[in-house]
């Protein structure tokens, strides 16, 4: 496994959150995580998760939804995981952040 390209691997991916389009995506824009406020700007509903076939097994959904728990954790938003890839990969390997999810029983104002 000794290429050329290593070194890229082994530096995180730089993430940017562009708060006009509700989205979290990497530096080329071309892998993406998209969310819609809720609740008045306090709920975070994850609705879709998107990485090109040409840069898939990097890691680079793991990184966006990183940077979208991290950025909900620290504006004390809860989040919904309407995306397949969130509740069904994410979030499995990454228990400690069901802490941040929505809570069905909060329903109130939803």
């Amino acid at each position: 496994m000794a290429t050329g390209s290593n070194q890229a691997a082994a530096v995180p991916p730089k993430i940017i959150w562009n708060e006009k389009q509700n989205r979290f995506e990497t530096e080329d824009k071309k892998a993406y995580l998209e969310y819609e406020l809720r609740n008045g700007g306090k709920v975070m509903d994850i609705t879709h998760t998107f990485v090109p076939s040409s840069k898939r097994g990097l890691g680079l959904a793991s990184h966006l939804s990183v940077a979208a728990f991290n950025h909900a954790q620290n504006n004390s938003l809860s989040v919904i995981p309407s995306c397949s890839y969130i509740s069904d990969t994410f979030l499995p390997r990454n228990p400690s952040w069901n802490s941040v999810l929505y809570s069905e029983d909060l329903k109130s104002s939803m």
